[in-house]
Order: C-alpha cells, then sequence, then structure tokens
C-alpha cells in the first residue's frame, strides 16, 4: 500500500469516527443529583408502646389534599331531590379458610432403594428436569432431576445430593441407604 493512501484511509476513518460517534466526541460528563430539600418530608408517628401500631402521615398542605375527599362522617345529598342519603355499606358472608394444603397425585410411583453420593445432583433413570418428590422415613422433598444414574440392574432407583438424603432418611449419619418412594410428576 502506498503511504499517500495510508495517511487518505487514516484520515477517512477519524473523518467517519466523528460522524458516526457525535455524542462521545466533546460530549461532557453528567452532572451530579442534586440534594433532596428537606420540605419534600413529611413527619411520620409510630406508636411504639406495645398497643398496636398506628401510623399518621399528615400532609403537607390543603393543596395536596384530594379535591373531592370525604370526612368520616359526611352526609351524602341526593342531587335530584336534595335529600341526605344514609349509606350502609352491606353485609358480607366470608367463606371459612382451612389451614390446609393439597399435594397433586403423581403420574407413576416407583418404591426401591436411595442413596447419596456427593455430586450436587439429583440423578434418577428419567429425563432431565423431571419433577419427583422423594419420600423416605423421616419426609419428603420435591426435586428436580438434573443427572442420569444409579447404574441399571441395580434396586437403586435414586441417587441424592447427601443434603437431601439425609434430610429425609431420618436414619444415623453412617447410613447409606434406605427405601424410598417416588413421585414422579
Amino acid at each position: 500500500m502506498r503511504p499517500r493512501n495510508l495517511v487518505a484511509g487514516a484520515a477517512l476513518t477519524a473523518a467517519l469516527a466523528l460522524v458516526a460517534l457525535p455524542g462521545l466526541a466533546g460530549s461532557r460528563t453528567p452532572s451530579p443529583d442534586p440534594p433532596i430539600e428537606a420540605a419534600a418530608f413529611q413527619p411520620v408517628i409510630i406508636d411504639a408502646t406495645g398497643g398496636g401500631s398506628s401510623l399518621t402521615i399528615d400532609p403537607l398542605s390543603d393543596a395536596q389534599r384530594s379535591a373531592n375527599a370525604l370526612a368520616p362522617d359526611a352526609q351524602l345529598v341526593d342531587a335530584s331531590s336534595g335529600a341526605a342519603v344514609s349509606v350502609v355499606r352491606p353485609k358480607s358472608t366470608q367463606p371459612i379458610v382451612v389451614a390446609a394444603y393439597a399435594i397433586k397425585p403423581p403420574r407413576s410411583t416407583l418404591r426401591g432403594i436411595g442413596t447419596f453420593y456427593d455430586n450436587g445432583t439429583t440423578a434418577m433413570r428419567l429425563p432431565r428436569g423431571t419433577v419427583i418428590r422423594v419420600c423416605g422415613p423421616g419426609g419428603c422433598i420435591d426435586r428436580v432431576v438434573t443427572d442420569y444414574g444409579p447404574v441399571a440392574g441395580t434396586n437403586r432407583i435414586v441417587d441424592l445430593y447427601r443434603p437431601d438424603f439425609f434430610a429425609i432418611c431420618g436414619c444415623p449419619a453412617w447410613s447409606g441407604t434406605m427405601w424410598v418412594t417416588v413421585g414422579i410428576y
């Protein structure tokens, strides 16, 4: 390449850069945020005596109140007759809620030996991403299959991460296997 073409190419590249990036060429740093004025804050009164909590926030001025706000003892007036209207909130009956939960039944269930290993995964001979519930003598846990295993031909059906194994095992720390029921969802 000739030196004359090299200089012309560099000048053209610099000119294109200035045209393509006008905001960056000669830009200034943004100005810092101004501090918040103290008059923008409202007083808050909180009852901390233990008799319940109450919170009072007073508006700064009457201009901040709603233009059509009603006082608690305000009377409504019918526009056509001019007579006061008594408004009574209708009573409604609320259903009684019982503390309980329902577990969706699994598509299928397997029973066999569960073991642990320190790989940090839940291994089962199912596709990855399958949601399972593993129940042992000490409880149940819900997990997602993240690894393929255990080895075929054994009576093991699931390999669990060590903390998961002992969470549902209910057995001493030296145990390595337990009977489990696995629900496949």
